[in-house]
C-alpha cells in the first residue's frame, strides 16, 4: 500500500513537474531516492552510554535500527581515535522514508520553535537538501521525560534531481515549508 505522500508524488508532484520542466518520461521526473538522519556524538568518546541512548532514539524516530559510525582517523584535539564510536545513522528508502518524510512535513517541523519556513538555500548543488534540526524533542515519539541531554540531527533528502531548482520545486511539491 502507498503511503499519502507517495501517492501525493505521483498524482500531483509528477504531472506538475513534467509541465514545468518539460519532461517527456514520468520516470526522468526527479524523486527523493534516500533520506539520511545523522546524529554526531562527540561525547561518546569519553561516556560509551551516551551512544546507546542516542543509537536508541534515532531508533524510534527512524523506526528502523541505526548504524554506529565510527571515526575514520585520529584527532588528538578532540581526544578521538581511530575506529572509536562517534556517532549514529540511519538511511531510509521506499515506503519507510515516504512515512517519515510525511511526518517531517506535517508533525514535526510545526513542533519547531520559532519556525518560519525551511531555509531555500540548503541544497548542495544537485538537489540534495539538508536540514539540521537543534534538539531531538520535536519528534513525538520520543518521551521527553526521559532524555537526560538535548541532541541535535542532520535530516538529509537525497533526490535524482540535476538542480536545485529541480529539487527545490520538488520539495516545495512535496509539501515541505520552503522559505522564499
Amino acid at each position: 500500500m502507498l503511503s499519502r505522500l507517495h501517492e501525493r508524488y505521483q498524482k500531483e508532484a509528477v504531472p506538475a513537474l513534467m509541465k514545468r520542466f518539460g519532461y517527456k518520461n514520468r520516470m526522468a521526473v526527479p524523486r527523493v531516492t534516500r533520506v539520511t538522519l545523522n546524529m554526531g556524538i562527540g561525547e561518546a568518546s569519553q561516556d560509551i552510554k551516551l551512544l546507546d541512548v542516542a543509537s536508541q532514539e534515532l531508533g524510534q524516530i527512524a523506526g528502523q535500527k541505526p548504524v554506529v559510525t565510527r571515526a575514520k582517523k585520529s584527532i588528538a584535539n578532540f581526544k578521538i581515535r581511530k575506529g572509536m564510536p562517534i556517532g549514529a545513522r540511519v538511511t531510509l528508502r521506499g515506503e519507510r522514508m515516504y512515512e517519515f518524510l510525511d511526518r517531517l512535513a506535517n508533525v514535526v517541523l510545526p513542533r519547531v520553535r520559532d519556525f518560519r519556513g525551511l531555509p531555500a538555500n540548503s541544497f548542495d548543488g544537485r538537489g540534495n537538501y539538508t536540514i539540521g534540526l537543534r534538539d531531538q524533542l520535536v519528534f513525538p515519539e520520543i518521551d521527553y521525560t526521559r532524555v537526560d541531554k538535548v541532541k541535535g540531527l542532520n535530516v538529509c533528502l537525497t533526490t535524482s534531481a540535476r538542480t536545485d531548482e529541480e529539487g527545490r520545486e520538488l520539495l516545495r511539491l512535496l509539501g515541505l515549508p520552503l522559505r522564499g
